[in-house]
């Protein structure tokens, strides 16, 4: 997907959410009844509000939700106000001007296109397929869930040790005992990976089965650690929700390149480029004597 595309449809979202946000629905957006202002004759609606929160969504970003109608609004009075006195000075009339309406245009065709036949074809459907197949048969790597309790010195360390050997609860220690961060909460470390933690704490983990801690004290940087394993398993897929949008620009991707072959393939398409100049030789430069000879 090209970046100019992936800029199209983000400012496709970006409309539907202001749209939504400022209770415009398609329908709602097309009456020709739903006037929001007038300026001498010319008329402003729904729908012109809905397409100048595209044009403006980065301005309106730092705006109070609550007052983007009224921002819109003065927006696109004010756009109305000079396109009228475009007018009145015959600038519609230009072949400058009317060519660069062709050209926006093209591109609103352009963008309306994409929408339909790109954005919309990409269902959720097809992401939660995409994410099925993808992750069908995940194997992720080795984890540990583990709880410590890091202390200051090696003696204070193979305390803690003993009291654990006489039946201590390790939660109950780490609570009274670490230095650590999460000593309040009982040691507890959650699930991590080989490679995640610093060497001798991870090589100690791994080390130990489900329900063993370390009979002798593992020094770190940190200091001096008690380590308990308390599960052991494969890293499993991540959830839907954290690769969702990965997976559907990949399907946005795709539904781009086959449309765009489509197209291609049934349109004939010929790029007229003039040749470079030649190194040394300014472009569109009279040959010698030229100009001379047309005095």
């Amino acid at each position: 997907m090209t970046p100019r595309f992936a800029a199209t449809l983000q400012r496709a979202a970006v409309a539907f959410a202001f749209a939504s946000a400022l209770g415009l629905s398609g329908a709602q957006a097309q009456e020709p009844g739903d006037t929001v202002a007038t300026v001498g004759d010319s008329v402003i609606t729904e729908a012109d509000i809905a397409f100048a929160s595209q044009d403006f969504s980065k301005q309106l970003a730092n705006v109070p939700p609550a007052q983007w109608r009224q921002v819109l609004t003065d927006i696109v009075v004010d756009m109305q106000l000079m396109a009228n006195a475009a007018k009145d000075a015959g600038i519609d009339t230009e072949d400058d001007f009317e060519r660069q309406v062709e050209f926006l245009t093209m591109r609103a065709l352009r963008n309306a296109f994409l929408v339909r036949e790109v954005e919309n074809k990409v269902t959720d459907e097809q992401v939660q397929a995409a994410y099925d197949k993808e992750f069908a048969d995940y194997a992720g790597e080795d984890e540990r869930k583990a709880r410590h309790i890091l202390l200051e010195t090696r003696d204070e360390a193979e305390a803690v040790i003993a009291a654990l050997e006489e039946g201590g609860d390790f939660a109950e220690l780490a609570k009274e005992k670490s230095t650590g961060p999460s000593g309040s909460n009982g040691g507890d470390l959650g699930y991590f990976a080989r490679g995640r933690m610093v060497k001798e704490f991870g090589e100690a983990a791994f080390a130990l089965e489900v329900g063993e801690f370390t009979k002798e004290p593992v020094q770190t940087q940190f200091g001096w650690h008690v380590i308990k394993v308390e599960d052991a398993r494969k890293q499993p897929a991540p959830e839907l929700a954290d690769v969702r949008d990965r997976l559907r620009q990949d399907l946005l991707r795709a539904r781009y390149a086959e449309v765009m072959d489509g197209l291609k393939a049934k349109t004939t398409i010929e790029v007229v480029a003039e040749e470079p100049a030649a190194e040394g030789e300014t472009p569109d430069a009279a040959p010698a004597g030229e100009d001379a000879a047309k005095q």
